[in-house]
This record gives structure tokens, sequence and C-alpha cells, in this order.
């Protein structure tokens, strides 16, 4: 060893030394004996790395609690091993936090660094004297050292030959060691494992316990003493890691069969299968390995199922209540725990709903009374209503947007709230005894207006109160709200409300009567119920379309059986094409929108409103006064469709003379939708143009000229019959706008 003196700085020593190893350069240390290869069992039983942990088996007592249940229940804890990866970390590792008291040992890896009178950069393994060699400084002594003391031994190492060294150590590699799992195991073996694994990260390696094992008595067995015995219960419900020793070389991890199994089952926290840890396990301890209970769990009534074999009948249940002595009742094996739930119903409520604020269930007050429960009519203003009222003003601005926008401002006049039945509102009561229901109506807007009558009956607990707006149960046309738009030549448009009973003629003269310009015969009446009916009619008629395509269809592959081969290959494509065509004019067809609107037939002369017809008014009715139309519109197999100017007492021949038929034209079937909404088919008494020829036109009138059957294209698919589709148009109130949906 060199003399002390050697460390000062001197002539003679003046120059730097530098200490260096060639592991420390290419960090190629895997060839150190001291870190011996993973034997075949180890490496037999490993999983591969990223791959899941093995399945986890089905016990005996599970499928028996699968037959009472219907239901696999989970192994407490063994999820905690099925999702577990068996990779590299059970091996030898590197750049792992090592403990300050991690005793050092053969084989474990240190990376020393030192600045100063001399360099030092070097990597040493601890041979199997328990020593490093750096070379200058000589033999240290490491095994047995614990971590966080080694910089300082090396520090004082250095110092005997070297003054002023500043030393820094770090970990490499740590050696590995040998352990044996063995007993109820997953996957027992020999395993090489880190030094610093413990009790439990090795379990990790040989899957856990199996279904027969434990988990709940883990032992470590060093030199034949039992140094460790886990509950690892207590680790995965309560994070108890105080009996996870750290493993040495040669340990035994040995995993007992489970002293029993019993199942909790209903409203616990955490329903499976739990393993005794003693035989005098109680009910409350399990629960709390369990999470307890939640709150909807009702304690006052548990069931306990038990097994004793040497019985006749094995099987018995009780009932007892998880009170102090409930829960101190110990559990044996096989013991089944069902926690039932609480039942879903109050004792002192009473319950508010319907067409309300918002439903509650309030508390029952000895001589409650509906207006108690119902202490003002706000209370009946709901929360749609409320919406409603606020979408007024957020939209208000986007309604002057278009035509259409402004209309919807008009049609939601007078719809601000839900209006409420008050003449029929009840109180749900149940009999308890026999489980009877009784019903127990009233007068709503008697116990506002008189608080001391019968209606504002007195409630008892458990009552349900059930308000009603009119359109949950339709009140007599006399108490319902009537808001009715008036547009068009009026003197004053807009939305009035009507009084029950109230007609057309009564909604005119709150307008201030028709002006000049009226046109009376081009009245246009829309009811929203009628529109309802005739949007049920119009999907009837093209499901009566639909079927009868399938029938044509069916007659015409039936029929081409008989053909030859050409002549069957040239009708199935005609067939095609008529098929695709057919469903093409049925969509059409569906895209139609019923309007809502009644013709009233008035005379084209008609100049005063006394002859609209006694209507009475209904909610949301709206009334158009049209002004008098300058066209006429023609439509269909005719030159040019076109609109030309009305022209007083000219006929249907006179338009279409001006129009021009086309060669395809079925002038027999020609017929006119009416501004007033009506439609006139061929009349035989008209004298030309197949009878309807003759007939005026009047002032907005469209006509409408099919063109002949015998040339199928899309339009005369759907003019055929044209009495029937004429009926159509009248029937779902359509207009010349049905006309181009169908022929474009």
């Amino acid at each position: 060893m060199m003399p002390p003196e050697a460390g000062f700085a001197s002539p003679e020593t003046s120059r730097r030394v530098s200490i260096k190893n060639a592991s420390a350069l290419d960090g190629n240390a895997d060839a150190n004996p001291a870190f011996p290869a993973r034997t075949a069992a180890d490496a037999g039983q490993q999983s591969a790395p990223g791959r899941r942990g093995p399945e986890v088996a089905t016990s005996e007592f599970q499928k028996f609690i699968a037959d009472s249940t219907g239901k696999i229940l989970p192994v407490f804890g063994a999820q905690f091993f099925a999702n577990a990866t068996a990779t590299a970390t059970f091996t030898p590792i590197s750049g792992a936090p090592v403990p300050a008291d991690y005793p050092l040992g053969v084989g474990d890896e240190l990376m020393i660094r030192g600045t100063g009178s001399i360099d030092i950069d070097y990597r040493a393994t601890i041979d199997r004297n328990g020593q490093i060699s750096i070379p200058t400084i000589g033999a240290v002594n490491l095994a047995g050292v614990k971590a966080g003391d080694a910089e300082s031994v090396i520090r004082g190492a250095v110092a005997t030959m070297y003054k002023g060294v500043t030393i820094n150590v770090n970990f490499g590699k740590l050696r590995a060691i040998t352990v044996y799992v063995v007993g109820q195991a997953n996957r027992p073996g020999t395993y090489t494992v880190s030094s610093l694994s413990t009790l439990v990260t090795t379990l990790f390696a040989s899957g856990g316990p199996n279904a027969n094992g434990s988990m709940r008595h883990l032992q470590v067995k060093r030199a034949g003493k039992v140094v460790a015995d886990l509950d690892l219960y207590a680790f995965i419900a309560k994070g108890d890691k105080s009996a996870d020793i750290k493993l040495q070389d040669g340990d035994s991890i040995y995993i007992p069969a489970a002293t029993g199994h019993v199942a909790l089952v209903g409203k616990v926290n955490t329903p499976a299968i739990y393993e005794l840890r003693t035989a005098n396990d109680t009910i409350e301890s399990m629960l709390d390995i369990a999470g307890g209970m939640p709150v909807v769990a009702d304690p006052r009534r548990v069931y306990l199922e038990r097994i004793d074999a040497s019985k006749s009948q094995p099987r018995s249940v009780e009932q007892f209540a998880l009170t102090g002595a409930g829960l101190k009742r110990s559990l044996k094996n096989g013991d089944v725990l069902n926690v039932t739930s609480i039942t879903p119903d109050f004792s002192n409520a009473v319950i508010l709903r319907g067409n309300v604020d918002q439903a509650i269930r309030a508390p029952f007050l000895p001589g409650m009374h509906v207006s108690d429960l119902i202490p003002s009519r706000e209370y009946l203003i709901t929360r749609n209503s409320i919406k409603r009222q606020n979408s007024a003003v957020s939209t208000g601005e986007n309604d002057k947007v278009t035509n259409e926008a402004a209309g919807n401002i008009a049609s939601r006049i007078g719809g601000l709230i839900d209006e409420i039945n008050w003449d029929y509102a009840v109180v749900e009561r149940i009999n308890r005894s026999d489980l009877t229901v009784s019903l127990i109506p009233f007068n709503l807007g008697n116990v506002f207006s008189n608080p001391s009558s019968t209606d504002n009956v007195q409630l008892q607990p458990g009552d349900t109160v059930t308000i009603f707006s009119q359109q949950d149960v339709a009140v007599p046309m006399d108490k319902r709200r009537v808001f009715v738009r008036v547009e068009g030549e009026v003197k004053a448009p807009g939305v009035y409300q009507m009084n029950a009973g109230e007609t057309l003629q009564s909604l005119l003269a709150r307008a201030g009567g028709a002006t000049p310009d009226a046109y009376f015969f081009g009245t246009a009446f829309y009811r929203e119920q009628v529109r309802v009916e005739q949007e049920a009619n119009l999907a009837k008629a093209a499901a009566k379309l639909e079927n009868q395509l399938r029938i044509e269809q069916s007659k015409s592959v039936a029929n081409a059986r008989a053909l030859s081969t050409n002549d069957a290959q040239a009708a199935e494509a005609q067939r095609q094409a008529e098929l695709q065509l057919a469903k093409e004019n049925i969509a059409r067809f569906k895209q139609l929108k019923p309007t809502g609107r009644i013709a009233f037939g008035l005379d084209p002369a008609e100049r005063s409103f006394t002859r609209l017809p006694q209507l009475k008014l209904e909610n949301g009715d709206r009334l158009v006064i049209a002004a008098k139309p300058e066209f006429v519109h023609i439509f269909g197999a005719v030159n040019a469709e076109a609109s030309p100017m009305w022209r007083s007492n000219a006929r249907v021949e006179d338009y279409l003379k001006m129009a021009g038929l086309t060669t395809d034209a079925d002038a027999e079937n020609v017929f006119i939708m009416r501004t007033d909404g009506s439609v006139v088919a061929r009349n035989t008494s008209a004298w030309s143009f197949g009878g309807i020829g003759g007939v005026i036109v009047m002032p907005g009138d469209s006509i409408v000229v099919p063109e002949k059957l015998d040339k199928e294209t899309a339009w005369t698919k759907f003019t055929k019959g044209t009495r029937e589709w004429a009926q159509i148009f009248a029937n779902f109130g359509l207009g010349a706008a049905a006309i181009k949906v169908l022929k474009e």
C-alpha cells in the first residue's frame, strides 16, 4: 500500500491520476459471473413480457354459489394476480432506487466517481470475498455494509491515499437471489429474483395462490423458521404491508391451503367470495374487508345460509339483524350472507307530481292539506312553460330573419303557459292493510278560492297528489283557452283570444272586418287537429301504394315464369325499371305535407263574411283572407307550363288553348285545384275537353293536365286514376306546391 504522504501535492506527485475501467466506458457488465442465468424452471414458469397473468380457475365453492345466485362471484383478491404481468422486473434490475438500509452483498454493482487530486470513473462488482478492488487504492470491504454508508466507506478508503478527493457512489445492477415458491401456488418452483424483492413482489412472479391456496397465510420460511406470515387481505383492503418482508437468498415462500370460504352477496360494497383467516372470523370483520355496506342496505334484515353436512338436510337459513350481536356472529366455511336492500318507501312523505313546477316528495305533517303541499298557483307553472317564456327573449331577434320565422312568432302567442285543468285533480291513497288503491278527486280551483272547502283534501302519509293540464285530460270546449290567428285582408290582422263558442264571424268582427280587397272564395282556414288527421291518412295512403306495388310485382314475377328465356329477361328488365320508378314516386308522395286546410265551398262571387260557416273556433286555428289573385296556373302535359293572367269568364278550354296541349296530353282527365282548396274533376255536364273544358276558371286556380296512360312516365304513374288523385289533393288540403313535389 502507498504511504500516506503520497497523497500530498509535491513536485514529485503533482501530476493528476485518472482511474477508469473498460466496463465503465462501454457499459458492458453482462459477463459478470455474479449474475447467474435464470433457471429452466424459472424461465418456464414466468410469462413472456407483456403477457397477462394466469387465468383464475373457478373453484367448487364458486360453482356452488353460482347454482344458488345465478352468477359466478369473483374470489376477493384473485384479480390482484390475474391482472399482473410477469416481466423482467423479477430478475436482477438496474436503475431502481436502492434503500439506504439495503445490505450490500456479492454481485452488487457500484459506480464510483471521484474528482480532485485524482480522477476516478470506475465500475466495480462486489466479489465473493465481499470486496471491491479500486486501482491505486486497493481492496475495500463492502459485504454487509448498508447502501447508505457505502459512499462514506469508499471515501474513507480513498482518503488514506489521496487528499481533497470528492467521491460520489451510485448503484448499477443489484445481485440476484434464488427463492422457492411451494404449496398451493399457481406456478410453484424456483425463482431468480432481485435482491430488492419482497414477499408480495415475488408472489406476482409465481401467479399467487391457486384456487385452493390461501391469501391470508402467506409464509416466508428461512433457516427452518417462519419469519413472516402475511395476510394479503390486509394489504388489498387496507394497504397494510407491515408483514411484507425483503427476501434473502434461499428463502421459501409457502402457500398453505385456505381455511375456508364464505360468500357475501346482496347489498355489500364488494360482493365476492372471501377467505376465512381463522375459524372465528366474524361478520363484522368480513364486512370491513368488503368495504362495508352501501347506504341502501337494510341492516335490519339479513339472511345467513349455512351448510352442515352431518344433517339429513345439509342447508339451512336464518334471519337476523346486523346489530351488535349480529355483527359479532362467527362465520363458517360455506356460509352465504345475503344483505337485503331497504324498501324504497317513505313512512312520512307525500308526493306532488304532474303539471307542477317540479315533482317533489315532501315530509308529511299532521293535519296537512293539499294547500300546504301547493301554497300558491305559481307552484303550477311548469319548467317547460318557463323555458318557453325565456326562449321568447333569446329567439326574438332571430325570428325577424325570414318570413317563416316571423310566422313562428305568431304561432307561439298564447302558449307561454300550460293550461291547467282546474276542475279535476286527484289524490291516490294506498290502504296498507290490504294494498288497495283509492282515488280522491277534487276541484283544484276551489283549493285556492275556498281553502275551507272539502276540495282541500286532508292528506295522509304516502298520498300522491297529481295535477293535470288540459292536454293531459281534455276539458269541455267552453273551458278551453282559444287563441286564433287571422291574417291577410282584414283591417287588424293578429292573434286574438276568443271566448268559448265564438265563431269565424266573431273573429272577423274583432279584427275589424274585411278590407275591400278581400277575396272570400280564396279564404284558407287551417286547424291543427285536421292536419294531424290528414297526416295519418296520408301515411295510410302511402302504405296502401306500397302494398299495391308488392302485389303488382308478385304478379309480374309469376307471369314471367311462363315466358321463354329471352322474353323473361326482357320482362324482368322492364319490371325492375318499373319497380325503381314506382319507388321513386312513392318517395315523392311521402314528401307531401298536409296543411290542415278546411275547404269552405263558398260561392266565387261571395263578397260578405256573413256567408262563412258558423264554425266554432279552437285553440291554434288560423284564418287567412286572401287578396284576389291575378294569375291562373297550368301544370302537366302542356307545351309551356305558365301562370297566365286571370281573365273574367275565361274557361278551362281557353287557358289550355293558350298553353297548348302536348301530343301526350290526356284532355279527358284534366282537373282543377281551386284556390279555395277544393278540386274539380271531369264533369260530364260540361261540353268539351273531356267534359271539364267549359268550367269557368277562378282567380288563383291551378289547371292540371295529366299525360296519357299509354306513356309510362314518372308523371303519368302519379296521374293515373285522376278522380282518385283529385280526391287525395282535396282530402289532404294539398295545394299547387304538392303537384310540383310529385312532378319533379
